[in-house]
Parts: C-alpha cells; sequence; structure tokens
C-alpha cells in the first residue's frame, strides 16, 4: 500500500506542506513531550501527552510528505500511525507497538481502563524516539520545512 493508495481509499488526502504549520506542530510536541514527563501528574494524563506527542510526530511526518489523515472517517490515527512505515521507513513490528499504544489509549479514554507506568513510559519513550528521528529526517529530506 502506498499514500496514494490511501487517497484512493478515503483515508488520505493530498496536503500541501506548510512550514509555519510543521513548526507548530514540532512546539506543541515538545510541549506534550515535557508535560509526560512531569512526575506531579497522573499516569494517564502523562500517557495522554506522550501519545498526543508521537501522533503529532507521526502527522508531521505524513504533511511533510504531501498527505494528511481524512480526520472524518473512523480509524484515522491508525491511519497516521501505519503511515510511518511510508514516511519515515519505520519497520512493521515498531508500528505494531505504536498501535498497541493507540489501542491503550482507546480502551483508558473510552472505557475508563487504567494505564500503568510500563504502558507510560513506554509511550513517553516511543514519542521521543519519534520525534528525534522526524527531525533528522525533516532536515535530510525536507529541509525547507524547518
Amino acid at each position: 500500500m502506498s499514500l496514494e493508495n490511501l487517497v484512493l481509499t478515503g483515508q488520505l488526502k493530498k496536503h500541501v506542506p506548510d512550514r509555519e504549520q510543521v513548526a507548530l506542530l514540532l512546539a506543541a510536541a515538545d510541549r506534550n513531550l515535557v508535560d509526560a514527563r512531569h512526575g506531579g501528574t497522573s499516569t494517564e494524563t502523562r500517557f495522554d501527552c506522550g501519545y498526543k506527542a508521537l501522533m503529532q510526530a507521526a502527522l508531521v511526518a505524513l504533511l511533510a510528505s504531501g498527505f494528511r489523515p481524512d480526520n472524518k472517517r473512523p480509524g484515522h490515527h491508525a491511519v497516521v500511525i501505519q503511515s510511518l512505515a511510508l514516511t519515515l521507513g519505520v519497520a512493521g513490528t515498531r508500528i505494531a507497538t505504536l498501535d498497541k499504544l493507540r489501542e491503550k489509549r482507546n480502551l483508558s479514554d473510552y472505557t475508563g481502563a487504567p494505564l500503568d507506568e510500563v504502558a507510560t513510559e513506554a509511550c513517553v519513550d516511543q514519542a521521543t524516539r519519534l520525534l528525534a528521528e522526524l527531525r533528522q529526517w525533516l532536515s535530510r529530506t525536507h529541509p525547507e520545512l524547518i
């Protein structure tokens, strides 16, 4: 599957990358990571901040590649995560890990299931790693956006 195929299925739309939008999302992801590492908040809040940073990083990769998700369609978070294989070249095993974090977030948000410290740390670690990889990729492939 390619990003173009995801446009044909209606899961993605074409998008013209914008330097300001990228800068705002990167700054927001950085702020969310700071909040995710703050020990004075609940595990759920820290997980949510880490997950938000992860999604913002994945979204920037997609936007920089000339696409955006159709936010009106169910499953757009899964599409953004899975697109990382096509944008940043993230391995399938890691995509599966990121998707498990998405599932944990959904369970917490929609059923009230508690989030543990291990999942929260994994989410923050993955978001931190993804954001660093994104920045390297942007400087190599889309320097005009940073």
